[in-house]
């Protein structure tokens, strides 16, 4: 992004300047990015070449970049131009950055700049000159393209530890647990004994039900949090951005849990005191008293996209142990057991419903606690403290997903590996 600021600011010191024609537009990944630009005085340049910043994330790459002006998609249209976008996103479809765009090239943001400036992609940047400067000598790439020396004295001053800083008051990013603890020894594989229900779910419970990833609604326990650190509403962002990870999970508005008798939203009732909360507030409560959970669901848990948030997200909630199905996803299957979660598979015909499972109970899994004791695809026996015991599949399907297990997660695994290494 340095570097754009620098081709721009190059360009306007010999004198070019985007075409009217030609669409423009910045929308960062953050509003870091905002930040450095306007510190290193770079953002002047952009703005001058019509790089205005519009918005952060997800925007010209999923067809949100605007219109066009109305005489330049007539002229599009009339004559049948096959249109050309260049951006610097990670979608080029036909079509997908605007309906009148055919032709979508990706391209390193001073690469971007750059095809603004000389107004066609149907150029030779090696030989063919970009515009005419302001002495009337012609200006090509090489005199806009930055320097590494340029781009490292326009950088800002960061610590010089080899390791990340990691900010406790940031409402961005902290440091992930999922190294916390690590041995170089695996943990080796484990049941669960007397957990509580966390949730109880019906059937299609999508990875956005899981792990939202749109905006950070209203009232929600995120807003709560952000709030409370200083952060005003208009800059909440959404659950992808802000990363507030744990109280994104089972965050979606319209989750319904059997345990709250078809209630809309997300929460639930702690078990021990019979109490509503909120699903991360109900999740702590269970942890600080040393409590596992498990999640009741039925078929297909985990399908829409694979995302896989939607399994590292309950893995923060600690002490989310298990989840009892009729059916997995396949993708979400697996990501749950790189995440050190046991997926069980109810038996045909049955679900909790048959088996007049409410939630309320406590839920002990009988799992060898010798991974060479355990097989892909294995029974297992579940019992709970009202006398129930029935027997499911253990959806560990590969030994490369027992080998994960073992080592808690798939992480721990990768580590564990490196470092022998």
């Amino acid at each position: 992004m340095l570097g754009a600021g620098l081709v721009a600011k190059k360009a306007c010191e010999l004198g070019l300047q985007v075409k009217p024609w030609i669409k423009t537009s910045l929308a960062p990944g953050s509003g870091v990015v905002t930040k450095y630009l306007l510190q290193s005085g770079l953002q002047e340049y952009l703005n001058k070449q019509g790089f205005h910043i519009v918005g952060y994330g997800c925007t010209t790459c999923i067809g949100n970049p605007g219109d066009l002006g109305e005489s330049v998609a007539s002229a599009i249209s009339e004559n049948d131009i096959i249109a050309a976008a260049v951006l610097s996103g990670n979608r080029n479809f036909e079509g997908r950055v605007h309906a009148l765009t055919r032709a979508n090239y990706l391209a390193s943001p001073p690469l971007v700049v750059a095809y603004a400036l000389a107004s066609t992609v149907d150029i030779d940047f090696d030989k063919e000159p970009i515009e005419t400067g302001k002495d009337g000598k012609s200006v090509y790439f090489k005199d806009i393209w930055p320097s590494t020396k340029e781009v490292v004295e326009n950088q800002l001053l960061v610590p010089s530890s080899t390791m990340y800083s990691w900010d406790p008051n940031s409402t961005y990013i902290h440091e992930p647990p999922y190294f916390k603890n690590m041995t170089m020894e695996p943990p080796g594989a484990h049941g669960v004994n007397d957990a509580y229900c966390l949730l109880n779910f019906g059937d299609s419970i999508t990875t956005d039900y899981i792990s939202p990833a749109g905006s950070i609604h209203k009232d929600s326990h995120a807003e709560k949090f952000l709030l409370d650190r200083g952060v005003e509403r208009k800059d909440l962002n959404s659950y992808g951005s802000r990363r507030v990870m744990a109280r994104r999970t089972f965050a979606n508005i319209f989750l319904v849990n059997k345990l709250l008798n078809g209630e809309v939203g997300p929460n639930t009732i702690h078990v021990p005191i019979g109490e509503k909360l909120y699903v991360f507030d109900a999740a702590m409560r269970y942890k600080d008293a040393g409590h596992d959970t498990i999640v009741l669901v039925g078929a297909e848990y985990g399908s829409g996209s694979s995302q896989d948030w939607a399994a590292k997200s309950p893995m923060l909630l600690e002490r989310s142990k298990s989840r009892i199905a009729k059916s997995f996803e396949r993708i979400h299957c697996s990501n749950l057991v790189g995440m050190g979660i046991i997926p069980l598979c109810f038996k045909s015909g049955e679900d909790a419903d048959t088996l007049s499972l409410t939630g309320h109970e406590h839920y002990t899994i009988d799992l060898p606690c010798k991974i060479n004791e355990i097989r892909p695809g294995q029974y297992v026996t579940v019992t709970t403290d009202n006398g129930k015991s029935f027997t499911r599949t253990v959806r560990f399907d590969t030994e490369v997903e027992l080998a994960y297990f073992n080592n808690g997660g798939i992480l721990p695994y990768v580590i564990r590996n490196l470092i022998k290494q």
